[in-house]
């Protein structure tokens, strides 16, 4: 009865996101690029849905924090590193003009050392929850996280795309 229950509320969850991530609000419409709030809203929803599939024992749930931290702060990074681009574009900075091409590979590689310990410390956390897991509980967490991927990046296509005046 509870895996039914959990199977209905991520099959739920997996149904109605993509109606809600494709809502448009005031702050979002025209904006070219997901807010703060679409951000943290896609990472909440990951979250939840994750956690939802993996129906958690008492036991696991213990080492469940650590993992949801490590997400957060992880979203947390990469929402600043979407901000600094956004902000450059507003700046309307010619990137090649007055640049420094060893410059721009140092910050690149500055921002790719922080994305891989981010995904240490993601894969890290995951570590101790992931050897306690059954074998349907990892199958769906596979699942789950193919369809959160695929719908933040939806989400993140839809919220890029140019609005068609229909005048």
């Amino acid at each position: 009865m509870a895996k039914t229950n959990a199977i209905a509320a991520l099959a739920f969850l997996i149904t109605t996101s993509p109606f809600v991530l494709a809502a448009e609000t005031p702050a979002t419409t025209g904006t070219g690029a997901p807010t703060a709030a679409d951000l943290k809203s896609l990472t909440d929803m990951r979250v939840g849905i994750i956690k939802a599939a993996l129906q958690l024992t008492a036991d696991q749930e213990k080492l469940w924090p650590a993992v949801e931290s490590a997400i957060r702060n992880r979203a947390a990074n990469r929402q600043s590193r979407l901000q600094r681009i956004v902000e450059l574009h507003d700046e309307a900075v010619d990137p090649l003009k007055d640049s420094n091409p060893v410059e721009l590979m140092q910050r690149r590689a500055d921002r790719l050392i922080q994305r891989g310990d981010d995904l240490k410390k993601l894969a890290a956390a995951w570590e101790p929850l992931y050897k306690t897991l059954s074998d349907d509980q990892k199958r769906r967490m596979s699942f789950a996280t193919y369809v959160v991927m695929r719908g933040m990046r939806d989400a993140v296509e839809h919220s890029l795309e140019p609005e068609e005046d229909d005048d």
